[in-house]
């Protein structure tokens, strides 16, 4: 009797022991929602299902296209974003529709005139999946591809499964707020620059807060990120796209992203895209480049001209966060400040209102100028909070 006491002891010990070994392990395992294909496979059953994905849409090293079919799922079709699905196409530049030569499959553009998928896209179709990695800035195209998604599935009565993953800025909540008379497909809702939201969240919050057309509710489920914390830092296995190659062309993509609107590179055509910025003006700084045709870079803006400016490679773009710095320094530089805004619309689309561009042009500092949004900021957070899936 005392001896099986002791081995029962002994047993239970070692339970104990390898259950905290397996927390443990658990904690350091950040898993995406498509790694947990337990969870959602059963609610594909027996259904048809349509991708919304692009090449960051993988499961380890295999494509989530490749991994359901051979699963069994019934896959119809793959709508494809900005960049294509394979991810190779130039910013802005036109995605055609297609077959995927791996699986078969017929690809859908949702990019350019067809944003949004429509009634006959949608036939015959049960679930929509979305699953696409994010990088937690405003006028990132990705989040509003997924808001048509949203919203058409909602109007033709399909399911709408959001696979979510990490924002790698999901630490950050900053920015002026979007005024809905500048919506566009550089920005469709009411968040800030940096929305410190994974796509799961976001997804939650559009729906849940009316920001769909006439008000309309997606049947929507999202599947969590296991082991993901908003202050984990997070960097990404594969770059979302051709121009943001690196974490450091992430995290300073929000602050510099406003140039696109203006005289000023941002590095497109170059090996550091956004990550270094300049242009032909010598009174900018004395480190220079020269942007040039490469793929996912055709026609880049001062293409062939020697750019003078800042090197940001080696700053430290999660500590210093966003900042209106360095568009603040490239207007006063300016030699003529009539020729630096080379589309109001866009620099107005990409800001979220006109505000920024009439408050730069009168010479605030960035201390008056983030004053103006902190109330609307604010407000913002408030409702973030709602619909946050994981701790700060």
């Amino acid at each position: 009797m005392f001896h099986t006491t002791k081995i029962i002891i002994i047993l239970t010990g070692f339970l104990l022991i390898s259950c905290v070994s397996i927390q443990k392990n658990n904690a350091q395992t950040l898993k995406t929602g498509a790694e947990q294909t337990a969870l959602y496979l059963p609610m594909l059953k027996g259904k048809t299902v349509a991708l919304v994905v692009n090449h960051t849409s993988v499961i380890g090293k295999t494509h989530l296209a490749d991994s359901l079919i051979s699963l069994g799922v019934k896959v119809k079709t793959i709508f494809a974003p900005e960049h294509g699905f394979r991810g190779t196409a130039d910013a802005g530049e036109h995605v055609a529709n297609g077959i995927d030569k791996k699986t078969g499959l017929p690809i859908v553009s949702l990019y350019g005139s067809n944003k949004k998928p429509s009634v006959a896209q949608l036939e015959g179709i049960d679930v929509v999946i979305f699953d696409i990695q994010d990088v937690g800035a405003r006028f990132y195209t990705y989040t509003s591809t997924m808001h048509y998604v949203m919203e058409a599935c909602a109007e033709n009565g399909k399911e709408i499964l959001v696979l979510d993953r990490p924002n790698p800025m999901g630490h950050l909540v900053d920015g002026p707020v979007l005024d809905k008379k500048f919506a566009s497909f550089v920005g469709l809702n009411p968040v800030p620059v940096v929305h410190g939201c994974t796509v799961g969240e976001l997804a939650e919050m559009i729906n849940q807060e009316g920001w769909l057309k006439d008000g309309v509710k997606a049947n929507l489920k999202v599947v969590k990120c296991l082991n993901y914390k908003h202050s984990t830092p997070y960097t990404l296995p594969i770059a979302p796209s051709p121009n943001l190659p690196n974490l450091q062309s992430i995290l300073l993509y929000p602050s510099i992203c406003f140039f696109e609107g203006t005289e000023v590179s941002v590095g497109r055509g170059t090996d550091t895209q956004f990550q270094v910025i300049g242009s032909p003006n010598p009174a900018n700084g004395t480190f220079t480049f020269t942007p040039v045709d490469k793929p996912g870079a055709k026609n880049p803006p001062q293409k062939d001209k020697l750019c003078y400016g800042l090197d940001l490679t080696k700053v430290d773009a999660r500590k210093e966060g966003f900042t209106l710095k360095y568009v603040l320094y490239f207007y006063q530089k300016a030699t003529d400040k009539t020729k630096f805004f080379t589309s109001i619309s866009s620099f107005d689309r990409l800001a979220g209102s006109d505000d920024l561009r009439k408050q730069i042009i009168a010479g605030k500092t960035e201390a008056e100028i983030r004053a103006t949004w902190q109330k609307d900021l604010e407000a913002y957070k408030v409702i973030r909070k709602k619909y946050l899936l994981y701790a700060e």
